[in-house]
This record gives structure tokens, sequence and C-alpha cells, in this order.
């Protein structure tokens, strides 16, 4: 039955412009939800592909695009004031590892500050639903692999993931407080057509094509579980249904639901580490071309390795990510082949 405008939903997606952000924007609005997005056009990246990716948003008639910071004063309480809405999907953050050892002030105002913005509004007006981003740098020196959710993570390697670990411990005092159902899930290496140009496939890919040496840090001894963002987004939506309860009514296995709050963290990863060296292997595949590694040091903030055990993402959703990385990796060089003409 279609959706009329009494009984369209309506998700405020902070980050709207951003590369997670504009897929999940997309695909609530094809699902016929009204959605208002949320995005400063930070310069952090090249805006333009920012612009590109929000001009594909503002084709849709229930779109409605927000130029401000999430940690605007009083900004988010308005906007909830405004549309009530009834999910909020919270994917605004400022994002780098070693831009955050440089720049850690970005990271305060945008990711702290941001999130308790964000955090009062819902207190003042509850969705139904709020869903947090985090990431899989919050497990930092922890080298039990692969990680579970219910692991320790108390020893962050850079002031990004000590941020995201914040935000997380912020947000559960809100849900156990004022009985908030939070979902906070932990990203794993997102990559994919319309990526950031900040990560190591945008960087690897360009160099490749262009005949430039590319950086390969720990002499080529990374691991990353890297997580495909179409598999993301769908983790995502499917989640946006899962509402934390508590007391647990559902106990599912190895469950991460705080004892005294609706809160949970899930893991959205591929559940398996893929070496640099086989990444690398991947883009000289899609492009053609063979890349001229220049070795360096394993850089500060960096973890060696990230693996997820997405067990907890099945159990409550009934999906995994599942995306082969080289599959992935084709379809972001063929994209970026085209946007850029090349």
């Amino acid at each position: 039955m279609p959706i009329d405008d009494f009984t369209r939903p309506t998700a405020i997606v902070t980050g709207s412009a951003g590369f997670i952000g504009s897929f999940v924007c997309t695909t609530l609005l094809k699902e016929g939800w009204r959605v208002v997005g949320l995005d400063c056009m930070s310069d952090y990246y090249d805006v333009a592909l920012k612009e590109q990716r929000e001009k594909s948003l503002t084709n849709f008639e229930h779109y409605r695009s927000v130029h401000e910071k999430v940690e605007t004063s009083g900004l988010l309480l308005r906007l909830f004031k405004e549309e009530k809405p009834d999910v909020v999907i919270h994917l605004a953050a400022q994002a780098g590892v070693r831009y955050s050892i440089t720049n850690p002030r970005a990271f305060l105002d945008s990711n702290i500050v941001g999130t308790f913005e964000l955090l009062e509004a819902a207190r003042a007006y509850p969705p139904r639903h709020t869903l947090l981003a985090s990431t899989s740098s919050t497990y930092g020196a922890n080298d039990k692999m692969p990680y579970r959710e219910t692991d320790r993570s108390d020893h962050q390697m850079s002031f990004y993931a000590a941020s995201k670990k914040s935000t997380e411990s912020m947000a559960h005092s809100y849900s156990h407080l004022f009985d908030i159902p939070i979902t906070i899930f932990r990203f794993f290496t997102v990559y994919g057509p319309w990526g950031r140009p900040d990560m190591a496939l945008f960087k690897f890919t360009q160099a490749i094509l262009e005949g430039v040496p590319i950086d390969v840090y720990n002499n080529g001894r990374m691991q990353r579980d890297f997580t495909y963002i179409e598999d993301l987004v769908h983790a995502i939506r499917l989640l946006v249904d899962v509402t934390p309860e508590h007391p647990n009514q559902n106990p599912v296995e190895t469950d991460s639901l705080s004892p005294v709050a609706p809160f949970r963290v899930v893991n959205i990863g591929n559940s398996g580490p893929i070496y640099l060296a086989e990444f690398i292997a991947a883009i000289e595949s899609a492009t053609g071309k063979v890349a001229e590694w220049n070795l360096m040091p394993k850089q500060p903030g960096d973890v060696p390795a990230t693996w997820a055990d997405a067990s907890l993402l099945k159990s409550l959703t009934g999906y995994a990510p599942q995306t082969h990385i080289t599959t992935g990796v084709f379809n972001f060089v063929n994209w970026y082949r085209d946007y850029y003409g090349v």
C-alpha cells in the first residue's frame, strides 16, 4: 500500500551529504519516508563531492535539506520540535584517525558536543528509535579478535576513537536516565562508490591510475575488516526496526543490551580481516595497473588489525554483510573512472 502524507514516517539523518549518510537517506526515501538531512558541508574534503551526493537527494519530493553544524546550540532541539521524527540516524562526525592528532578540537566540537545536542533534543522530543554511528576504533588496544560488542573497550589509541567512545557512554547515560531507545552501531572500514577521498581505497585508486607510488603503512602488515557500503546501509535499515527494549523481553545470544537501559551496541562488519596486500591486489586487478609501494612505518593512533564478530547483527536481523572485496573494489573503481572521467 502506498504511503500517504498522513502516515509517512519521518527520519532525521545527520551527516546526510556524507558517504554513508547519502546512502542511508536514499534508502529511506525510496521506501517512502520523509527525510530531513542535516549537513554543514564541511570542507574537510572536497565539498563538490558532497554537493553531488546531496543533489541526488533533493530530487526526492520528501527530502528537506538543512545546512548547519550539528553542534550548533539549540539547532537540533528546534529541528526535533518542528519535525517530531519517528527515527533519528546520527552519522554526522569529524572522521580521520590521523587528522585527530593535529586537529583534536574539531572532534571535540562535532563528535562530542554535536552528540550532546542530539541527545538533548531526543530527551525533549523522544523518537521511536535513535541510532548513533560509532567505530571499530573504539576497541583500541584490545587484541582479542574477532571483536565482540561485549568485549571491554577501554584503551582507545586516537582522539578520534576516544571521542566516539565518549559519545557511546553519553548515549547510554541518556538512554538510562530518560528511557530513550538507542542503538549504537560500530562500523568496520566502510568502502564503495562515492567514498571519502581521505580513505585508502580512494587515495590508492587515484595514485595507481596516475602512476604515482602509494604510501603503505606498517610495511603492509595492516589488516582491516572491509565492509561494502550497500551491505552496511542494508544492515542499518534493518536495525531501524529492531528497537532495544528494557528489560530485555526477547534475549538473543551474545546480546549487548544494557542491563539498565534500552541501549544496545551492534557491530557491522564483513567478519573477515583482509591484508592490505590483498586489498591493493584487488585495486590493481580492477584498474589493470600495478601499484608502486612506498613502505611506511605504522602511524600513531593506527591499530594493526580489525575484525568484527557480526553474530549479534545476524541474530537480530537475520542478515550478515557478504560482498567480497574484489566485487566491492571493482564497483568503486568503475564509479571513480566514471565520476572523474579517467
